[in-house]
């Protein structure tokens, strides 16, 4: 099937697939956006997509097959499940469909690898989350490094450590199993971040461990309701990177202490306290030896879907777009090894590698209309 993006001007035109919580995220940006036009919402439950699409004035709404039929839509968020993020992109890139993918990328390597090379073959684009990386907080982190003010970084130290979603989500299972766990629950937004400051990673060693193997549910209509624990809930993992620096992360749902959106990269001359990975935005913090220099953030700090803009942007102008399929795969490929050298107890190797994502414009702007007809 000819590519949905060839020959075609203007705003680009959008499905959105899977309407759950987090689509009212994506909803409220992509609508708002002049260059995107949020063409249809599409969901296994229809009611759910016609609820979503009646809420944001989309003039559309239906199942997937109906999204992806829809002649006008070139580019298909995908915001479901992460069990079913390999299946719906295959099947966006089949029908000519360029797609993002919520984080992560798909549930495993393998999958990723099989989608990046089904849309190489039909010519379409694949983005990843998390697009925080695009946000003002990162944005300006990443250009003071760039400049030099910290000089060469060399390590980095990131934390992450809460008493675990429990106690407030009311239905926290999926977060103990498989493919959950603080790791991939929370590593993508901080890995992303390691990954474009350091570049790839090379190698990891890691240790793993869970304190029960039972957690109770302790909010919502569930409450007290127990549930299984399959995963470490408390991971350590060491960072080699191919250009030569470290890094130490630690991503637990153990500890009474929080510790969110820790970050710091330490270079010859300087160590940078980085924004919280999770968020768009939030100013950095320089220090030196001397007086701690706080840098304010600039840039956009819209929220979720500045990466689809800027990969609807891209596509049009024939330029890469930013948050790609190979840095999420490459981020998704350093959480396996993580799992894996906490499971053997031996260091691996990353079988992937990331392009490293130019710096967006300090005036770019989601509300400005680029993409005129």
């Amino acid at each position: 099937m000819t590519p949905a993006h060839q020959h075609r001007t203007g705003p680009m035109g959008v499905a959105v697939v899977g309407c759950g919580t987090i689509s009212d995220q994506y909803l409220t940006n992509l609508t708002a956006f002049p260059d995107l036009r949020v063409l249809i919402c599409a969901d296994l439950d229809p009611e759910r997509a016609r609820a979503q699409a009646e809420a944001y004035g989309v003039p559309a709404w239906g199942g997937v097959a109906q999204a992806l039929a829809h002649p006008d839509v070139e580019l298909v968020v995908n915001l479901t499940v992460p069990a079913a993020h390999a299946e719906v992109g295959r099947a966006a890139v089949e029908a000519g469909k360029h797609v993002w993918n919520e984080k992560p990328l798909t549930a495993d390597t393998a999958g990723a690898r099989e989608l990046l090379k089904a849309a190489g073959a039909a010519g379409v684009r694949v983005g990843g989350a998390p697009d925080t990386l695009l946000g003002a907080g990162l944005q300006s982190a990443l250009r003071l490094i760039r400049s030099g003010a910290i000089g060469a970084p060399l390590t980095a130290l990131s934390l992450m450590q809460i008493p675990g979603p429990e106690s407030w989500h009311p239905a926290p299972e999926f977060l103990y199993r498989a493919g959950g766990g603080p790791l991939f629950d929370m590593g993508p937004y901080y890995l992303t971040a390691l990954v474009a400051v350091l570049g790839p990673v090379r190698r990891v060693s890691a240790v793993g461990s869970r304190s029960r193997d039972r957690r109770t549910i302790g909010s919502g209509p569930r409450a007290g309701t127990g549930f299984d624990v399959t995963v470490p809930t408390h991971v350590s993992a060491l960072l080699e990177f191919a250009g030569g620096g470290s890094a130490t992360a630690v991503f637990s749902f153990e500890s009474p202490q929080l510790r969110l959106g820790f970050v710091e990269v330490t270079g010859t001359e300087a160590t940078l306290v980085l924004p919280d990975p999770n968020h768009f935005d939030g100013p950095s913090r320089i220090e030196d030896g001397g007086p701690a220099r706080e840098v304010a953030a600039t840039g956009t700090a819209a929220g979720r879907g500045i990466g689809v803009l800027d990969m609807a942007r891209a596509i049009r102008s024939g330029e890469p777009h930013r948050a790609t399929g190979e840095l999420a795969l490459h981020v998704l490929a350093v959480m396996e090894a993580i799992e894996a050298a906490a499971a053997t107890g031996a260091p691996v190797e990353v079988a992937a590698d990331a392009p490293s994502p130019q710096a967006l414009p300090e005036d770019w702007d989601p509300y400005a209309a680029t993409l005129v007809p």
